[in-house]
């Protein structure tokens, strides 16, 4: 498998607003494109926050998964 098919995981549970977005930011400029971010995150204001970010900074959101346990998983695909 190819690396780049591995999501990198950034686990954003336990932290609050601006800290999910302010992560997922900086971990999104370390990627290269065509590579796929895991984010999970606690934070109600994250599911609406982070696919915001995403739309603002023009990257793919592939998936949000809204767990059992009150963790949202956001799959992010960085195209540019």
């Amino acid at each position: 498998m190819n690396p780049r098919d591995q999501p990198r995981l950034l686990d954003c549970t336990g932290l609050y607003c601006p800290m999910p977005i302010i992560k997922v930011r900086e971990a999104l400029n370390q990627l290269r494109n065509g590579e796929i971010l895991e984010v999970l995150a606690d934070d109600p204001a994250a599911e609406e926050d982070i696919p915001n970010l995403i739309r603002r900074l023009r990257q793919q959101l592939i998936k949000v998964e809204k767990g059992g346990d009150g963790v949202t998983r956001f799959l992010i695909k960085r195209v540019r």
